[in-house]
């Protein structure tokens, strides 16, 4: 499902406009940004939780040359999904 799609499944479902559901979408996932960015962890209790977890800079090597490559420190998002999402979907 592309972003598209799932604007079009709010509006429908919602009754909403496509901008208004294309606004709505755009206020949770920057409201999902700032939480991981503020708190480290966002959770829909049931649904999902997403964590923001600190990765060290390290050592990698490229699979075509062998070369050694620097990875440089970042900020990885994991996901855990929520028991309801787990039942909907088994």
């Amino acid at each position: 499902m592309t972003k598209t799609d799932l604007v079009n499944y709010i509006a429908e479902e919602a009754g909403l406009t496509k901008a208004d559901a294309t606004r709505a979408l755009d206020a949770f996932m920057s409201g999902v940004t700032t939480g991981l960015k503020k708190e480290g962890k966002v959770t829909l209790t049931g649904f999902f939780t997403f964590t923001a977890e600190k990765k060290a800079a390290k050592e990698g090597r490229n699979p075509r040359t062998g070369a050694t490559v620097k990875i440089p420190a970042r900020v990885a998002v994991k996901g855990k999904a929520g028991s309801k999402l787990k039942d909907a979907l088994n």
